[in-house]
């Protein structure tokens, strides 16, 4: 799997940008972004590599480079059809980066692509009048505005300080950067950056381009943000969105953020984005599930076996002891009289099939939070195997100082640290995966791998946990190193037999899961 940012090469004369966004007119440094079938940066596959069955292809992409890709594709495009690179950017945002497409409209037609875009060839540029004579703003209605009026080439004069507030509005609240309009309604003349930059704020304008980059993102299929915080990176995956039902596109940031493509949800392997989507929303759905048990069911006073009220008699028989006992104070029923027993309540056609019935509605919860209950338990665990890293680190110094290994040969705790909350939120997917599957020898193979990761998982998790004693240090280094390797392979096999799986189309469900729609 190939991974990591570009290099200077791949976007030569980057460096322009600094004084004007969209760069040099320089087409020899022409890199982009483009969806056409030979998009990239490079190629993506490296020969010498094998690529995991549950791995894809797909290149970390630093912002100055998402910077770059538009100002060179829209220098590209501004030499080719003659205008402005500001232009040339309206223009492809129109056409969502797609330079062969647009070049090809705009040779048919030129005006009719223009008008679309609201891009004004001719004198296009806002007119500043410091003292405008006879002017009445009709936004505020000021005739003698500060810092004089503005208009562009259509004709409609605003003050400048009601212009400021429009563009400030539409940028800093409506979050709008691709097509912002004249202030006159109706008006289909484009505001585009050169006015813009002559009028708002600096804070503004560094807003604006920060949202013109994420547009720029999200009209590329290929290119998706990372969701980590304060990360400003963006990933390129160019897997076909088809794939997404047979392949967990998993795709890991240069700041060590591990993410779904498809999704943009944390990495959710082996379970696909549609069987994602499925289970959770049944956990929103039956989030109270915990609460209806305990208020729907009590246990014997005398085999303490869980009952479930059926009907609304009170007068409850164990089936399993055949204990009497009252519903309501959970004591003997022979002591109560016969006004206790509320049979008139109990309004189902047939108390076998209401039996049956109920039978299976207890079977399909238990099975839901078996699987759950699992999927929630090493979530958890997962969130305490964090706290492990401060544990950790204090034992690697520890470590330093009561034996003779460096810092460097210290770090394989961390390491198992780390490959232990992976395998936590591997298995973690494992339970919402396996929930939909149907019971069959391929489930059965599928749950034998998943219990041995567990296994290992936790015995892991154990070792690490011990206190550290000086005299076996050695031999607790031994023991995690060759329980990391091995647990770490545990989890290759099940995300590989998985992922082999669903492109085999292997595993049976027993409901139909929903194709992922692709969202940013």
């Amino acid at each position: 799997m190939s991974s990591g940012s570009l290099s200077d090469d791949d976007f030569a004369g980057s460096s322009d940008i600094e004084d004007d966004y969209y760069g040099s007119d320089d087409e020899g440094s022409e890199m982009d972004f483009e969806q056409t079938e030979d998009i990239g940066f490079s190629d993506l596959t490296d020969e010498k590599e094998r690529k995991k069955a549950y791995e894809v292809d797909f290149k970390v992409v630093p912002l100055p480079d998402i910077i770059s890709a538009q100002a060179n594709a829209s220098n590209h495009v501004a030499g080719i059809l003659d205008l402005s690179t500001e232009q040339a950017a309206a223009l492809l945002r129109s056409f969502k980066w797609n330079k062969e497409r647009l070049i090809e409209r705009y040779m048919e037609n030129p005006q009719e692509i223009l008008d679309q875009a609201g891009v004004v060839l001719d004198s296009d540029k806002i007119t500043i009048t410091e003292r405008p004579t006879g002017f009445l703003c009709e936004i505020c209605y000021d005739d003698s505005p500060v810092g004089g009026a503005l208009g562009l080439s259509c004709g409609h004069v605003f003050c400048h300080g009601c212009y400021e507030q429009y563009l400030t509005q539409k940028i800093n609240e409506e979050g709008e950067c691709r097509r912002i309009l004249c202030p006159e309604s109706g008006c289909s003349v484009l505001v585009d950056e050169a006015n813009i930059k002559r009028i708002i704020s600096p804070s503004t304008l560094t807003k604006y381009r920060r949202l013109q980059d994420k547009a720029y993102i999200a009209d590329l299929d290929n290119l998706r943000w990372c969701p980590a915080p304060n990360c400003e990176n963006a990933v390129e995956c160019r897997l076909a969105h088809h794939n997404f039902d047979t392949v967990v596109p998993t795709v890991s940031c240069a700041c060590g953020h591990d993410f779904c493509f498809g999704c943009g949800l944390d990495n959710h392997q082996p379970a696909s984005c549609g069987l994602v989507k499925m289970w959770q929303k049944k956990c929103a759905d039956d989030s109270e599930t915990a609460n209806w048990i305990s208020a729907n069911t009590k246990e014997c006073g005398k085999c303490q076996s869980t009952i479930e009220k059926n009907g609304g008699c009170n007068h409850m028989t164990c089936r399993k002891c055949k204990y009497e006992f009252c519903w309501v104070c959970m004591g003997p029923w022979s002591e109560h009289g016969s006004s206790w027993y509320n049979c008139n309540r109990f309004e189902e056609n047939s108390s076998s099939d209401a039996r049956d019935q109920q039978a299976k509605s207890r079977a399909s919860l238990e099975r839901y939070l078996h699987y759950y209950n699992r999927f929630a338990n090493h979530e958890q665990s997962a969130k305490l195997d964090r706290d492990l890293y401060m544990k950790t680190e204090k034992k690697m110094e520890e470590m330093q100082r009561t034996s003779e290994l460096s810092w460097i040969e210290v770090q394989f705790l961390k390491k198992a640290v780390d490959v232990l909350t992976s395998c936590r939120m591997t298995l973690r997917w494992t339970y919402a995966f396996a929930y939909y599957l149907i019971k069959d020898n391929i489930t059965e193979l599928f749950e034998d791998n998943q219990r041995d990761l567990e296994v290992a998982v936790e015995a892991l998790s154990e070792l690490l946990e011990k206190p550290i004693e000086k005299e076996k240090i050695a031999e607790l280094r031994q023991q995690v190193l060759n329980k990391t390797v091995y647990v770490a392979s545990r989890r290759e096999v099940v995300l590989d037999d998985t992922a082999k799986g669903l492109v085999e189309g292997r595993w049976k469900y027993f409901c139909e899961v929903p194709s992922i729609i692709v969202g940013k």
